[in-house]
């Protein structure tokens, strides 16, 4: 095979349409697009036009306002229907995922609707003021899940010395005085000792 014998596969290639070139070229006169009416001008459809109804962008109501994008939404939960746990049990977030009450991957929120008769354990993220005392009335105990943890004052690697107080600072300088003077005595350097020199020898 030499490089002349190479040809594209039969359909890859067609033969261009020449538009509106004469009447004998099957294309000419109206181009193929008929005669007259809108799809024959230049213009034709624009993009959202319905055929003369009300399109949708105008059918749409246009409501003004702001949603936030840091909003959350809780998965709620009634002390109504906490009255299904037996007395003493502790409520949880996988214990109300088990009974189908809340949505997984949602924070949960108790109310306050509706009444208890059991004494419980609840852990949720967030509680309503009446709940909270609906729960603790029968006995129960309330924990809020990823609460902030309470943070101590910061501690510094050394601690600077308090300052003293006036009549402290002066009692304490003529005792400071006195001490300094003694800690300046220092023991005089040993004399020198001459060396005796021995008498020129006849």
């Amino acid at each position: 095979m030499q490089l002349h014998d190479l040809k594209p596969s039969k359909g890859a290639h067609r033969r261009p349409e020449r538009i509106g070139r004469g009447t004998g070229s099957g294309r000419g006169k109206t181009s193929g697009r008929g005669q007259k009416g809108q799809n024959a001008r230049s213009e034709g459809f624009r993009l959202g036009f319905e055929g003369g109804q009300m399109p949708l962008s105008q059918r749409l109501p246009k409501l003004p306002g702001f949603k936030n994008p840091f909003k959350k939404v809780y998965s709620v939960v009634n002390l109504s229907k906490l009255s299904r746990f037996a007395d003493g049990a502790k409520v949880d977030v996988e214990t109300l995922l088990e009974a189908g009450l809340v949505h997984p991957g949602k924070e949960i929120k108790i109310l306050g609707t509706g009444g208890l008769k059991r004494k419980l354990t609840v852990e949720a993220h967030w509680f309503s003021t009446s709940a909270r005392e609906a729960i603790e009335e029968r006995g129960g105990t309330v924990k809020v899940l990823g609460e902030p943890r309470k943070i101590g004052p910061r501690r510094t690697a050394a601690k600077a010395p308090k300052p003293l107080p006036i009549e402290a600072a002066a009692k304490a300088a003529p005792a400071e005085a006195e001490a300094k003077p003694a800690r300046e005595k220092k023991s005089a350097p040993p004399a020198a000792v001459e060396e005796a020199t021995p008498p020129d020898e006849a």
